[in-house]
């Protein structure tokens, strides 16, 4: 149920001025300490030159190489990373069209093709998803270590339940409230978030125990930096899983995997393959979830082509 609602939420989520990934790690000091269900993120006076460089994440080191788009530098000098690491990344950069690479008196130099833009986020939203508060889980504490980091610029919880004043009263007060239907799309706005700062230091909450909460105190450049990756995450996965590898597996109009052996959207990972009673393999589905991610969101699929778009206002979720 979450699955399917985590997707719904998501395709209600797209806009033009956005771009929605799903699933991604929001640990700083713990980096698998986090997993944001939805990130929601808005685009900044830049958008339009990161855009411009690549559909893909751009490798964080490649981002924080000693190496701009001027003279070229070796590759020694640009990265702090031992020989093997640095060349990888070089590698893959150089695939995405960050880098560009040759040989100078026999030694691998770089130089990039753009200046990255330090401006082009504008803002991101962490949404956690909860469809049933009945079940809640590890909701509390996870929406604590939201509100106590402030990586995000807001947190919010997203639910299919009728929200009490006694489900309010256990959720930190930034965190907004969304009360989402996934069969319609249409979502209710039962509190609106407070703004985190993600320019002050924050606390990472690391282990809460009944007389004890082990924290780590995190700085404003830290949380910089992890937000920045985030966004090129967040900028080169999107949301859309791959279809399965079945004959009764098809697309949603808005790219949900989809059995119609079952009549629902399914969870590829979990749903699918030899564990299904119905499995019969066959070639997936033509889903073009670029096209769709292209056609719906601010990402942009072909910087090659008419150029990267223009942003004439960045809306917000309602």
């Amino acid at each position: 149920m979450e699955f399917r609602f985590e997707l719904a939420l998501c395709a209600a989520l797209e806009s033009p001025d956005r771009v929605v990934a799903r699933q991604l790690g929001a640990g700083v000091t713990n980096p698998g300490g986090r997993i944001v269900d939805v990130c929601v993120l808005e685009p900044g006076p830049g958008f339009d030159r990161r855009a411009a460089i690549a559909p893909e994440r751009i490798p964080d080191p490649a981002i924080e190489a000693a190496v701009g788009p001027g003279e070229a530098v070796p590759v020694a000098e640009a990265f702090d990373l031992p020989p093997d690491r640095a060349a990888a990344v070089v590698e893959r950069a150089v695939e995405v069209g960050y880098l560009e690479r040759e040989r100078r008196d026999g030694r691998p130099v770089v130089r990039a093709t753009a200046r990255y833009p330090d401006d082009w986020v504008g803002s991101l939203t962490a949404v956690e998803n909860k469809p049933d508060l009945g079940t809640p889980g590890d909701l509390a504490a996870q929406l604590r270590y939201d509100a106590a980091l402030g990586l995000f610029d807001e947190a919010v919880l997203a639910t299919a339940s009728y929200v009490t004043r006694a489900h309010l009263n256990r959720i930190p007060d930034p965190v907004g409230v969304w009360r989402f239907d996934p069969e319609t799309g249409e979502r209710e706005v039962v509190r609106e978030p407070s703004p985190l700062d993600p320019d002050a230091p924050g606390v990472e909450i690391r282990e809460e125990r009944s007389l004890r909460t082990d924290v780590s105190l995190v700085g404003p450049d830290a949380l910089a930096r992890k937000r920045r990756r985030i966004a090129e995450r967040a900028y080169g996965k999107g949301w859309r899983p791959a279809p399965p590898e079945c004959a009764h597996a098809a697309g949603t109009a808005d790219g949900r995997p989809y059995c119609e052996r079952f009549d629902r959207v399914v969870d590829p990972g979990r749903d699918c393959g030899a564990g299904c009673e119905a499995y019969d393999p066959a070639d997936p589905p033509a889903v073009d979830r670029d096209g769709l991610r292209d056609e719906r969101t601010a990402w942009t699929a072909d910087p090659d082509g008419d150029g990267p778009r223009r942003q004439s206002g960045l809306s917000r979720f309602l």
